[in-house]
């Protein structure tokens, strides 16, 4: 069922994606009464699944799910359509249209992109407002579990105090200034440490067993019960909290394996909160030293019962184009702190570069709309930027010859943009096979 949500919502973003940076260009193509061929979502090698022609243009569904097109005539693009281009130029054609046309016709799906995600934030704060969790309500600090950290100096119960030279107020400041983060302030045991990262801290991290990074402290809600678990038939129910083994505490998650490394395949009394009750029962444990108990990671009532403090802001309709238009900013200046860390190999942040994999498993094992929105509202600020590199076969490489048109009076020889097309469709080829298999890797 998991796999089913995941491959969902991640079918959805990428299809709502694709067909509106496609409109993109197919709009403004329509306004300067430029012939477009063919508007495909996904890839129709050899066949499509689905298409109908209406008017010049032909609308598909391909089979390949790895991004759609439009097929602008006179246009030199992947369909590196040689006969068409050997004709004459016809009033309708992409290359006869003015280069302001053209470059707007271009441009046309990333400002889509960019224009659909400032959008998605008004609405978000609009209705779910801004969820954060303060720095100083972690009492106990943070959950180190990766070895990676933990090599580095980090310890269950640090309290993080600033990364960089800048001080962290909420849970999210800590991961959104990571990237190119040289040092951490922590305290611990009442004492103000700073713990060196290395250079290449996010190549290390990358390809570290563990990629968890500083997790917040929480109880030991059962989530599920296995199949293969022992305590299977017992009254166990999901949302039910351990309190206590064998009459010890159990305040934290983090603190079950030490509290359990005496009792494999022996039957405890626990004590569990269920709703605001405390019930007692007898568990068995198996010979790994466990319950066979799915734990919840993420659950409202941990901040209910004190682990946390969760502060939510909200927004009037007016005010969430203000809070709309921050989250889209620092999100676009984030992703190209990103980008500018993925291409210093000193860094080794390419070793995180991931493709299809990695995009569909950012998204929740659970529906949520929120997630939702937000996941797509950052893809799609991904995809704009991408698509202006400037890489032939990009939207970016076709600006970068517009604009050489422009300034310099003279267009770009035909064959030479045929060549630049290929090159381009080979160094993409390349980054979509590196991302692809990085992510097996």
């Amino acid at each position: 069922m998991e796999f089913v949500i995941r491959i969902s919502q991640f079918l959805l973003s990428l299809s709502l994606l694709i067909v509106l940076h496609e409109l993109g260009h197919f709009v403004p193509a329509k306004l300067f009464k430029t012939r477009v061929e063919k508007f495909y979502l996904f890839f129709d090698i050899k066949f499509s699944l689905f298409k109908k022609k209406i008017g010049d243009t032909v609308y598909g569904i391909g089979w390949l799910p790895l991004g759609g097109y439009v097929k602008i005539s006179g246009m030199i693009d992947e369909s590196m359509d040689k006969e068409q281009m050997a004709q004459p130029a016809q009033p309708w054609e992409f290359r006869s249209k003015p280069a302001w046309q053209r470059l707007i016709i271009m441009l046309g799906g990333v400002t889509v992109n960019f224009i659909l995600a400032y959008i998605i934030y008004v609405f978000v704060a609009f209705i779910y407002g801004d969820k954060t969790t303060k720095i100083e309500s972690l009492k106990d600090g943070y959950w180190i579990e990766n070895e990676f950290l933990q090599n580095l100096g980090f310890k269950t119960g640090d309290k993080i105090l600033a990364v960089n030279d800048i001080k962290v107020i909420n849970d999210y400041d800590v991961r959104s200034n990571i990237i190119g983060a040289e040092r951490i302030t922590i305290k611990r045991n009442g004492q103000e440490q700073v713990i060196d990262l290395p250079e290449d801290f996010l190549g290390q991290f990358t390809s570290a067993k563990s990629k968890e990074l500083f997790e917040r402290r929480i109880p030991f809600m059962i989530g599920t019960v296995r199949d293969s678990s022992l305590n299977k038939s017992f009254d166990i129910k999901e949302g039910d909290i351990i309190t206590t083994i064998d009459g010890k505490p159990l305040r934290y998650f983090d603190q079950l394996d030490s509290l359990m490394a005496d009792y494999k395949n022996q039957t405890l009394a626990v004590e569990l909160l269920r709703d605001e009750e405390t019930i007692t029962r007898q568990l068995k444990v198996d010979d790994k030293g466990k319950f066979g108990f799915q734990p919840a990671y993420d659950n409202d009532r941990f901040a209910e019962l004190g682990y946390y403090d969760i502060a939510i802001q909200t927004y009037t309709f007016g005010e969430s184009f203000g809070a709309g238009a921050t989250d889209f900013v620092e999100t676009l200046n984030k992703y190209g702190a990103q980008l500018k860390a993925i291409f210093n190999p000193s860094t080794g942040a390419y070793k995180g570069v991931g493709g299809f994999k990695a995009i569909y498993s950012i998204f929740p094992s659970v529906w949520s709309w929120q997630a939702f929105w937000v996941l797509t509202a950052f893809l799609s600020i991904m995809l704009g930027v991408l698509n202006l590199l400037p890489i032939p076969a990009l939207d970016g490489g076709h600006v970068m010859f517009l604009l050489y048109e422009m300034i310099s009076g003279r267009a770009p020889s035909e064959k030479f943009l045929e060549r630049a097309q290929l090159v381009g469709f080979i160094i993409l080829i390349t980054l979509v096979l590196f991302a692809n298999i990085n992510d097996w890797i």
